[in-house]
């Protein structure tokens, strides 16, 4: 009947704590809080890239036209609008990137063993530096 050489049932493990429970659900939203606010990070630094390279595309096109000689009758607005863009486009980064930098700064009151160096963050913070450094780039050259 019982057959010897038969596995033996796998002991059930011990059960958790409902404290322990409680802590591994915690640890799931932190991370699952984290993944979202990369997600929100990355489509505003998507927006932003839209806008600066929009921009700086409207910019190039009206300023090669006027080096050729071209007559563009509205040369100044659509050299405005670009500027515009680009800014715009520089202050979304900046902007999502400094409310990333606040949210993770406070999950970490909750898990201080956070990492806030996470790649979405870098990733934006050259995206903000380059988005700068093409509108100061635009601006000195219409100034």
């Amino acid at each position: 009947m019982n057959d010897p050489s038969a596995p033996s049932p796998t002991p059930s493990p011990a059960p958790r704590s409902a404290n322990d429970l409680a802590q591994e659900r915690t640890d799931l939203a932190i991370d699952r809080t984290v993944m979202a606010a990369d997600r929100s990070l990355m489509a505003w630094v998507r927006t932003g890239l839209s806008m600066i390279s929009f921009g700086f595309t409207i910019y190039k096109i009206i300023e090669g036209f006027t080096q050729q000689g071209g007559q563009v009758h509205s040369a100044s607005m659509a050299r405005n609008v670009g500027l515009f863009l680009t800014g715009l486009g520089t202050v979304a980064v900046v902007m999502g990137t400094v409310e990333y930098w606040y949210r993770l700064k406070g999950l970490r009151r909750d898990r201080p063993n956070l990492r806030i160096l996470q790649p979405s963050l870098v990733m934006a913070l050259v995206m903000s530096v380059a988005g700068v450094l093409m509108f100061l780039g635009i601006v000195s050259r219409v100034l």
